[in-house]
């Protein structure tokens, strides 16, 4: 039998990312979870927040900035007010020695701050830029709010979610923002790649919406090959049985599924 070998853990250890310098004017969640992959990894995460501080500063348990602290992990922080002339020659003076540009802002409020792509990408050819919107920087619905709610029910999410007899149900957790997060984490990484294989940067238009629709894809291609909805059937499957959470007799849960 082959030995195991466990490796102890090495808080001098450099990670896969190590050289790689992030700046990061997202808020929320979807970007901060982006940039949270890349500095778990090693990257040089510099975290751009108002004087106000980030907006996910503000989810508190207990008094603690729990969201704050497990997203933002690994990064540094640095406050700049982007109001202020000042603040925007401080980022385009930052992403000139940068490998990426992540934002979460509005479509269009990048460009009327003085910073549209084009310009930083003159600056720094090899520079990759995440933009994060809730609908995507063009397309007939750039223009209206975009927070995940939204999508998780505008994708079809809430209405397979739940039991049949009752009312569709949101996920219990921002899980909108965290698909977006992780395929634009993917995303900037094959663009990182590109980058780096032939110099030139990009810019990677994650929307908040086509990630959780894009999970859906087979329920989607179902119902328009017959036309009906999905039924709700709570924690149970259509394709396997048995597969649900099943009460124990000492009162405790087991979660069970026989797929194979």
């Amino acid at each position: 039998m082959a030995e195991i070998h466990r490796k102890r853990f090495d808080p001098t250890a450099k990670g896969a990312m190590d050289g790689v310098r992030v700046i990061d004017l997202s808020r929320l969640v979807a970007g901060n979870i982006l940039t949270k992959v890349f500095a778990d990894h090693g990257a040089e995460v510099i975290k751009v927040e108002p004087p106000e501080g980030d907006t996910l500063r503000a989810w508190r348990v207990g008094g603690i900035e729990t969201s704050w602290k497990t997203i933002c992990r690994n990064k540094k922080s640095v406050c700049l007010d982007l109001k202020n002339p000042e603040g925007i020659a401080a980022v385009r003076a930052l992403t000139q020695g940068a490998a990426m540009l992540v934002e979460s802002f509005r479509p269009g409020v990048l460009e009327a701050m003085g910073l549209d792509t084009a310009s930083l990408l003159a600056g720094n050819p090899r520079l990759v830029i995440a933009r994060v919107s809730g609908w995507g920087q063009d397309g007939p619905y750039r223009h209206k709010p975009g927070f995940g709610t939204l999508v998780e029910g505008y994708s079809g999410f809430a209405a397979i979610n739940g039991f049949e007899d009752r009312e569709p149900v949101l996920p219990p957790m921002f899980m909108g923002d965290a698909y977006a997060g992780l395929y634009g984490s993917a995303a900037a990484m094959v663009a990182l790649r590109h980058a780096e294989a032939t110099g030139q940067g990009q810019v990677i238009d994650i929307s908040l919406f086509e990630p959780l629709f894009s999970v859906l894809e087979p329920q989607i291609s179902n119902w328009r090959l017959t036309r009906k909805r999905k039924p709700r059937t709570g924690s149970r499957s259509s394709n396997t049985s048995p597969r649900n959470a099943y009460r124990t007799k000492d009162d405790g849960w087991v979660c069970l599924s026989a797929s194979t």
